[in-house]
């Protein structure tokens, strides 16, 4: 295989990229893909059609069924998928070499086209040349890996909303609003002798008020956002034998851990990932907390209170048919700085529990039966409450969730904030607009205005090679 120095080449469009596109392992189908000036040059050398026709020949859209070959040598039979700039993903030149799915035909097939002129793509440059071609903004850009990762239905509507535009509108929107006001600011720091009558500085508030707005509830979404593309961390804890076992397999719907009538059967962390209406669940079932007698009991102790001390959430298990104790209210002690949801087990059995009690110290408590799959929704929605505060997210708006952005809108936040201080107190509209253009920057790094070259590189170093 060729190698070349990619650090110093990373930009240079003139260049034809070419990768793997498809998940290393056994398929079906497995795709090597090039993007670039030469991409059909260079599969001309390569591609034996059945009549005869070259790839550079051939009309955008177009597949053709024939061979790769190399050296004198049939490396595999083919679907050559030809996409002419401007229309395709990169704006450039597209060639997808669809074959078998071994990896020894995909490397065999790579390296032919390597060593005909094309270089190895660096992680993300496809999507990278798709943004510096003007095909997509960075916003669209990052969320191609948001689907790539998606865990949950949610999630990939999330991801797919934001790659149609759907931040980059919310921000263009919050934008032109900001815009509109530095244009009246300007233009009478321009021309003091015009000076701002009480219904333009009432109009200014008025404007930027809305746009603040349109702010906040972007970034009020940020919290869920990040959960659906990320996932939460909730763990199970609780005495032994109050069936966090079971409540899992019951999350779960399926048998996961072992479930008996002894207790301390769970010796050690289970984890799972759940679905939960949208959302990605990472579930953690954990020892029974207890004064433990070996050294085993100890670690699975010790692991079990890790677990509470990283969780986003804890479920934290009471039997129903038990009176409290005082290993319960320990419990209750090592989680009272935590989001919290108390269940209470075994509602099938005879009632001892003080309920009362519970409620009056959680915010939330569900009665269920893990073993009889009761009320299991319930818990259920008491996590999707946690998860979007209460409110109702309304299907079309969009979410925030990449770090990046939620950052750059925080700071354009405190802008506006500063903004909005100078106008109430009448500082000297240089002072308005200044914070003003300040917010626009932020607002513009989510959209790629401006970037340097390292700020991609380390957007990008998250993506597969093959994208």
């Amino acid at each position: 295989m060729l190698w070349v120095n990619l650090e110093m080449l990373i930009d240079n469009l003139d260049d034809t990229i070419a990768a793997i596109s498809t998940a290393v392992g056994e398929g079906s189908v497995g795709i090597v893909r090039l993007s670039g000036p030469r991409a059909l040059i260079i599969t001309d050398a390569l591609f034996v059609g059945k009549k005869g026709l070259k790839p550079s020949k051939s009309k955008t859209y177009t597949m053709h069924y024939g061979k790769i070959v190399h050296a004198g040598q049939i490396l595999d039979e083919v679907i050559l998928t030809v996409m002419r700039a401007p229309h395709s993903y990169t704006r450039e030149d597209v060639v997808e070499i669809n074959c078998h799915g071994g990896i020894v035909a995909l490397r065999k097939i790579l390296d032919s086209v390597l060593e005909n002129g094309c270089r190895m793509a660096t992680p993300g440059e496809f999507t990278r040349r798709a943004f510096l071609n003007g095909r997509i903004d960075l916003a669209q850009a990052e969320a191609v890996i948001d689907i790539i990762r998606a865990k949950t239905d949610s999630a990939l509507k999330v991801g797919i909303e934001q790659l149609r535009g759907g931040l980059s509108k919310e921000i263009y929107k919050i934008r032109q609003g900001l815009l509109n006001i530095l244009v009246i600011l300007e233009a009478n720091i321009d021309f003091p002798e015009e000076d701002l009558k009480p219904q333009d500085m009432a109009g200014i508030s008025k404007s930027l008020a809305v746009v603040r707005a349109q702010l906040n509830r972007l970034l009020d979404s940020a919290k869920a956002g990040r959960i659906l593309r990320d996932g939460i961390h909730v763990v199970i804890c609780g005495k032994p034998n109050v069936g966090k076992s079971s409540l899992l397999n019951a999350l779960l719907k399926k048998e996961r851990s072992i479930v008996t009538s002894v207790a301390g059967t769970t010796r050690d962390s289970i984890e799972e990932i759940i679905d939960i209406k949208g959302i990605p669940v990472r579930i953690v079932d954990t020892a029974g907390i207890l004064k433990p007698r070996n050294l085993i009991e100890k670690k699975a102790v010790w692991r079990a209170k890790t677990h509470i001390r990283s969780s986003d959430l804890a479920i934290i298990l009471f039997d129903a048919s038990r009176r409290l104790d005082e290993d319960d209210w320990k419990l209750m002690k090592a989680v009272k700085n935590k989001n919290v949801i108390a269940v209470i087990n075994k509602i099938d059995l005879k009632g001892q529990i003080q309920k009362e009690k519970l409620f009056k110290v959680f915010h939330k408590v569900v009665e269920l039966s893990a073993k009889k799959a009761k009320n299991i929704n319930l818990l259920e929605d008491a996590l999707c409450e946690f998860v979007y505060q209460g409110k109702l997210r309304s299907p079309e708006f969009m979410l925030v969730s990449n770090l990046r952005h939620i950052s750059a809108l925080k700071e354009a936040q405190k802008l506006f904030s500063n903004a909005s201080s100078a106008l109430d107190n009448k500082l000297p509209l240089e002072f308005l607009t200044q914070d003003l253009k300040d917010a626009s920057v932020y607002l513009d790094e989510i959209l790629g205005k401006d970037l340097s070259g390292d700020l991609l590189d380390r957007i990008f170093a998250d993506f597969c090679i093959g994208k």
